[in-house]
């Protein structure tokens, strides 16, 4: 692990996907591979005999010379909206090229997950987007909802500060009983009160009791609760 992964946060492969393919109860969407992420993050060859070579979206903050891949918290952000675009059914070129040009507007490699994004994001997208042929965003265009429907939802559940996104609460902003922030324990998951949500879940599996474990941990009731809720999404 780096020096600097106290401030920045680090997930495994398998802790990284399962927080990037966690939804809120009433949202839909497919789950993203290991090796699809690595797609993303390393590039990737096609064709025959090194016919072509795809480039890595971003630089990972993390390297990795062997097929380890380890994430920091602003890649776990970045990789959630371009998880959007996925779902979505927005093709890799279109991706990448949205990508490139966001990066260059805003000035950073991880261009979502800036504060800048955060407050002028409708207005960056619609430049970003102008005269794309992608047929799913000219559709969208068109409808004047590229911004709402694709990249609006990742951002509403996230906290920034004054240059980046600071904190997820991945059950919602209006219910931050389960926080992810990369300055405390590593990024883990954990319940407003600081226990990681994973203690206190399999504290109850253990204990047989909510309330044997709120007075156990000296948590409130909600974040037992939301955190053995959390738990048991992430596993599903």
């Amino acid at each position: 692990m780096e020096p600097d992964a106290l401030s920045r946060g680090a997930y495994s492969a398998a802790e990284g996907l399962r927080l990037l393919n966690f939804s809120r109860v009433g949202t839909r969407a497919r789950s993203v591979s290991r090796n699809t992420v690595s797609r993303w993050l390393r590039g990737y060859d096609f064709g025959g005999d090194g016919e072509g070579h795809s480039e890595p979206l971003w630089r990972p903050d993390y390297r990795s010379d062997d097929d380890l891949i380890e994430l920091s918290f602003r890649d776990l952000i970045e990789l959630r909206f371009v998880k959007a675009f996925r779902d979505y059914g927005l093709a890799l070129p279109a991706i990448r090229e949205c990508y490139q040009r966001a990066a260059e507007e805003v000035h950073d490699e991880r261009p979502f997950s800036t504060q800048k994004f955060r407050t002028d994001g409708k207005t960056i997208f619609l430049d970003i987007t102008e005269g794309m042929q992608e047929g799913r965003m000219v559709d969208l265009r068109k409808r004047q909802n590229v911004f709402r429907t694709i990249v609006e939802p990742s951002l509403k559940d996230l906290e920034f500060d004054a240059a980046a996104v600071a904190r997820w609460y991945p059950l919602g902003i209006a219910r931050k009983s389960v926080v992810i922030d990369p300055t405390r324990s590593f990024g883990r998951p954990i319940a407003a009160s600081g226990v990681p949500t994973e203690v206190l879940s399999r504290a109850v599996t253990v204990e047989g009791s909510i309330a044997k474990v709120v007075r156990l941990y000296d948590v409130s009731t909600a974040e037992v609760r939301d955190a053995v809720s959390f738990e048991k999404r992430l596993a599903a």
